[in-house]
């Protein structure tokens, strides 16, 4: 799972970088497995629920509670990391992976949606602490080298893209002829794995502030300043359409006629498309800057949605998919890590607590809005809905490159 770029730098091992690089070794290996889990999670649950909601139109509602009980426990649980360390909140977060799975399980084995639905506010917990996985890479990083461990960390759900299809192929007939209940099963272990390596991590918990002491900033101050804003805005748009486009396609290839190992294929290489990229996008943004790598990014969003719209022939959404995975990579990866770039140390749990709240919410939204779509008015209306959130970042970006650079975070 190490890149020779990676393998590079630790041979160089910059002394103020040695923690950092084995922070990113340790959170990329539990980003790996954990997002097995996620894959997993991604195909079936939206099968899942059209197979037990009464009203089809709600099928994918639990990946949306899910996104949803993620943004709502975005600001506790990064409040919980800056008083009891990452290495806590992250045990946390998989141990609400762990129960979310089991609960998706029995709610196949009992046929209650209900269960589903409260399976999917735990693993919104997990999704709340492994977005955290990001910003933690740069907790101990030099500014030089946080792209690169931000996207590096994200490189580690590559081995989660590969892993998935596998498990499912191994586990789904076990329990016959319950579907996926041993599938979700096999998903439990995997988060509990993912918290055994998660032991490793390396991070010093922030000094507890007095009562009463300043914490930077105003949150309105900070948000509100173009390089600020415009990164914010790249990572919502990114994973927003991520999760519009995503959340609908195996409902649409189920309607297309396709079979699940088909969708799980297709998700698989769009899975791929997230992550590989992730070994040198610190690279790109080092050597052309944020702007231009998000700007990339947004592009093959747009081509995503084209090539959607051309056809439903199976390469089609093999295409489509795989740009939505690259515009994903550069978009969130570009707006995270500029993020980074716009508060101060006291500043930082409560900017990433907006950030995530804002960011998943807005997903969460979107996972709700495409099985609406997709049921109501089709393929289709999913990848035209697209347009305005590139609109939107589009502006944010031309706001940014316009603006005068007033908004450093460097010491006074």
């Amino acid at each position: 799972m190490t890149s020779p770029e990676i393998a590079d730098d630790i041979a160089d091992g910059a002394a103020d970088d040695r923690l950092a690089l084995r922070n990113v070794l340790v959170l990329a290996s539990a980003m790996g497995i954990l997002s097995t889990q996620m894959g997993l999670f991604i195909v079936l649950v939206p099968l899942a629920g059209q197979m037990l909601a009464e009203v089809k139109a709600f099928a994918t509602a639990p990946v949306g509670v899910a996104a949803l009980a993620s943004m709502l426990t975005a600001a506790p649980m990064s409040m919980f990391m800056a008083r009891f360390g990452r290495r806590a909140g992250f045990f946390l977060g998989a141990a609400g992976g762990g129960i979310g799975a089991i609960l998706a399980a029995a709610a196949i084995l009992t046929g209650e949606f209900q269960l589903l639905i409260a399976g999917a506010v735990f693993t919104g917990v997990y999704m709340s602490s492994q977005g955290f996985m990001r910003f933690a890479a740069a907790d101990t990083a030099s500014p030089a080298f946080k792209p690169k461990a931000i996207s590096w960390v994200l490189a580690g759900g590559l081995f989660g893209t590969i892993a998935a299809p596998e498990v499912l192929r191994l586990t789904e007939g076990v329990l016959i002829p319950l579907p996926f209940a041993s599938v979700f099963l096999a998903s439990a272990a995997i988060n509990f794995l993912g918290a055994a390596v998660l032991a490793f991590v390396s991070i010093p918990t922030p000094k507890r502030m007095k009562k009463g002491a300043p914490s930077g900033r105003p949150l309105t101050e900070i948000l509100t300043q173009p390089r600020a804003a415009a990164a914010l805005i790249s990572a919502l748009v990114s994973y927003a359409l991520m999760s519009l486009v995503m959340t609908s396609t195996p409902l649409a290839m189920q309607v297309c006629g396709y079979e699940t190992g088909q969708s799980a294929d297709v998700v698989r290489w769009h899975a791929l498309a997230m992550f590989a990229p992730s070994f040198f996008t610190g690279w790109l943004i080092t050597r052309f800057g944020h702007l231009r790598v998000i700007a990339t990014g947004l592009a093959l969003i747009a081509g995503c949605a084209a090539v959607a719209l051309s056809g439903i022939e199976i390469e089609r959404f093999y295409i489509a998919l795989i740009l939505l995975g690259l515009g994903w990579n550069f978009g969130f990866i570009g707006g995270t890590s500029m993020l980074t770039e716009c508060h101060r140390e006291d500043e930082r749990a409560k900017v990433q607590a907006a950030n995530d709240m804002i960011v998943f919410g807005t997903a969460a939204l979107a996972s709700f809005g495409s099985g609406a779509l997709m049921n109501q008015f089709g393929w289709s209306a999913v990848n035209l809905a697209i347009a305005p959130f590139l609109a939107l970042a589009g502006v944010a970006l031309i706001w940014l490159w316009l603006a005068p650079p007033r908004d450093s975070i460097q010491p006074d």
